[in-house]
């Protein structure tokens, strides 16, 4: 992993990238390397197309990569944290001080498009646009199918990531799917510039191309570590892609199934995702839970964080975990809601992850899955045995009975439902029972407990169209019902663009 960090050194000016701002519109920024730069470098020195790739990698948990200062910027983790808080299964429940309270849990960055957070998203994620664009000209284009096995899997890499890209801002920028309306510009080459907003069929289209595209080239990788993107991690992308269009779960279907049956990934043990003991003051038990190894069988996608890594308070560890040096040990606790846990049966393994005494200010902060091995309460400043995940296999389980149970297949839904609640209770006969709407509540349940604070529970709420009602350890609008497709769920086109990109000329244009 060192090596790879090394290797970013050749491309480091990729991680001062911005968006569609002003500093985006200049054809050649000198802050950060050209097309030509990397072609030119690529011809001689493979390593160089290799290093931008992973300079690409770096910059998903960079602090400051939204363009801010703020703590709260530290790339995909840190917009997981404002999608599950935006989506209620994230509970602010104290807030000493202040990060995502007014913003986030009050809704007023969704709401202001002139606000830092309705921009930061926007700008990170453009960021990865154009930094894959400049990798994919520089192996030959959108339309390249590279000579050598090296080079495919690059351009299957860079494509992945754009796709993904797409598919937050489209999440985070449009209120529900609607393939007519437009909502963003597109960019797919790296001189691209000031481009119209577009309609989300568009956007969709090319994400389906990129990933397919990259399925394809990605066929016989072997990463050397999981932070990059793989075959099975493409399909799992465009598995989400499709399911958020609510009308294609025949290939949710089939994707999915073929990333369970032919992947080497097992669903996390119990032993693997709870901590067996929830008392305070058990600091010895050297087993369960922990969410911190990228090495976990279950995981798919993430990123092994080591002291080359320099990450520290400005993280997703440093805003979620009470065992690091962290607002979450310091006073902005971030908890399970209190309606969701409260639906966790008792026999449930998945009920030790969280403080469970309600006499405690840190009630139902996630103790028993996201911590520093060491329990050292408020511990170590810099994050090196702390690492991030991005995807699971257990998503695919989950999307694919989700599926499964859209297509009238509940007997298809149950199995892939009870190949997880088999190792989360002593007991699933009841799903048995379960059928049709039933069955759909369940699945979308069960998502969210089993994801709870890796960032998909955002995802899950739009697609499938439900209701948030927030518990009573939220700090604002506690027990009030907001659909999924509430203008305070869904970020604004931000000022900036507005003002430097003449193609968009109002906010509502």
């Amino acid at each position: 992993m060192k090596n790879i960090f090394k290797l970013t050194l050749l491309s480091s000016a990729l991680l001062t990238l911005v968006g569609c701002s002003e500093d985006y519109l200049e054809k050649e920024p000198s802050e950060f390397l050209t097309q030509e730069q990397v072609s030119e470098a690529g011809e001689t020195n493979a390593d160089v197309l290799a290093g931008t790739l992973t300079g690409i990698y770096s910059l998903q948990f960079e602090d400051g990569s939204g363009g801010t200062t703020n703590h709260d910027d530290f790339g995909q983790k840190g917009y997981d944290i404002f999608g599950d808080m935006l989506s209620g299964d994230v509970a602010l429940s104290v807030s000493s001080f202040g990060w995502y309270r007014s913003d986030i849990t009050e809704f007023q960055a969704p709401l202001d498009f002139t606000s830092g957070r309705n921009y930061m998203p926007w700008r990170y994620y453009y960021r990865l646009v154009r930094s894959a664009n400049l990798v994919i000209a520089a192996v030959g284009g959108n339309d390249a199918i590279p000579e050598t096995d090296e080079n495919k899997y690059i351009l299957g890499q860079a494509k992945a990531m754009r796709a993904h890209s797409y598919f937050y801002l489209a999440q985070y920028y449009q209120n529900s799917y609607d393939p007519s309306q437009e909502i963003l510009p597109i960019y797919l080459l790296p001189e691209d510039e000031n481009g119209p907003k577009v309609a989300a069929s568009v956007i969709y289209k090319q994400m389906e191309d990129d990933l397919n595209s990259a399925i394809s080239l990605l066929d016989g990788f072997n990463r050397s570590a999981k932070n990059q993107i793989n075959k099975p991690v493409a399909q799992g992308i465009l598995a989400y892609v499709l399911a958020a269009q609510g009308d294609r779960w025949q290939e949710v279907k089939d994707l999915t199934n073929d990333v369970i049956t032919n992947t080497p990934f097992t669903i996390m043990t119990a032993e693997d995702v709870a901590r067996a003991d929830r008392t305070d003051d058990d600091v010895d038990n050297p087993t369960g839970g922990g969410f911190n190894d990228v090495n976990t069988p279950g995981w798919m996608w993430g990123v092994d964080l080591t002291s080359d890594s320099g990450v520290g308070l400005l993280s997703w560890w440093g805003q979620m975990d009470y065992f690091s040096y962290s607002y979450a040990g310091y006073g902005d606790y971030k908890a399970m809601d209190a309606g969701l846990y409260s639906q966790i049966p008792d026999e449930d393994v998945r009920k030790n992850q969280f403080m469970s005494d309600p006499s405690s200010s840190n009630f139902l902060q996630p103790w028993g899955k996201f911590y520093d091995p060491a329990r050292v309460p408020r511990g170590p400043s810099q994050v090196i045995t702390l690492d991030l995940v991005y995807m699971r296999i257990a998503e695919m389980y989950l999307l694919n009975a989700e599926a499964a149970a859209n297509l009238d297949m509940d007997a298809e839904a149950r199995t892939s439902l009870a190949a997880i609640l088999d190792l989360r209770l002593d007991d699933t006969s009841y799903l048995d029972a379960l059928s049709g709407p039933a069955l759909k509540d369940e699945i979308y349940l069960q998502t969210r407990i089993e994801l709870w604070g890796e960032g998909k529970s955002y995802l899950a709420l739009k697609r499938n169209k439900e209701t948030v009602v927030r518990g009573a350890n939220h700090l604002s609008f506690v027990g009030e019902a907001i659909p999924y497709d509430d203008e305070r769920l869904t970020f604004e086109i931000p000022e900036e663009e507005i003002i430097y990109n003449p193609a968009i000329n109002t906010q509502n244009d």
